[in-house]
């Protein structure tokens, strides 16, 4: 596959060869070419588990220090008090069964996460093979099915990621922009690490932290020396 010019430059400065320091691998990424638009940064870690058993999944949200760059929408299920404290808290849609048709029927998804109240997860389970296949089933493990809907939109709106074990058993993840800067990205990335290392299964054996790579959303992937 033929690389663009921009990509090609950016490699130069990266030896593909090489473990960086999480420091000097995100001075890498700010000293490469930038495209037209503020790029996100990835995150790739792969683990040593192996997620077709259910006690090494790897599961877990974290509130980044630093927000992730993007203005996400919130969709709220709720009713009642509940639906007009999500409404106060900053939700961009709150609704109960009426929005279940729009869902299904007219594929309304101009949201990026899903919030409700446990009262609501019936509702919800009537649209799983709807919002499933798009990873926006709420899930109380990811603090998405909740009584305290205030916390759940606030942590949501100042910067919290949900990271999973995809069938590869790696996670991968975005955790912030190009324009954070090098140590703002750092602080970020010790955050998802430190989270990841927690949520360590016990049923985990030998090396739990495989390899882990950092990239720009067009650029060459920079691997980390995480102990």
């Amino acid at each position: 596959m033929k690389r663009g010019k921009r990509y090609q430059e950016a490699s130069k400065l990266v030896d593909s060869s090489k473990l960086y320091e999480a420091k000097e691998a995100f001075e890498i990424i700010e000293k490469m070419p930038k495209p037209k638009f503020d790029e996100t940064v990835e995150l790739h870690v792969r683990l040593g588990v192996d997620s077709k058993h259910a006690d090494q999944q790897v599961r877990g949200t974290v509130v980044l220090p630093n927000g992730t760059g993007k203005s996400l929408k919130v969709l709220v299920f709720a009713k009642g008090d509940k639906a007009k404290e999500a409404t106060e808290a900053g939700a961009d849609f709150v609704g109960a069964e009426e929005l279940v048709p729009k869902i299904e029927k007219e594929n309304w998804f101009d949201y990026d996460v899903i919030v409700a109240t446990p009262d609501m997860m019936g509702v919800i389970g009537r649209l799983g093979k709807v919002l499933g296949p798009k990873g926006l089933m709420p899930n109380p493990k990811s603090g998405t099915v909740t009584m305290d809907v205030k916390k759940a939109i606030a942590e949501i709106k100042s910067g919290k990621v949900e990271y999973r074990l995809d069938k590869t058993n790696i996670i991968h993840l975005g955790f912030g922009k190009l324009s954070f800067g090098a140590e703002k990205l750092l602080e970020n990335y010790q955050t998802i690490i430190d989270a990841i290392i927690k949520a360590r299964p016990a049923a985990a054996k030998g090396q739990y932290i495989k390899s882990v790579a950092v990239a720009t959303t067009m650029g060459p992937s920079v691997r980390i020396n995480q102990k």
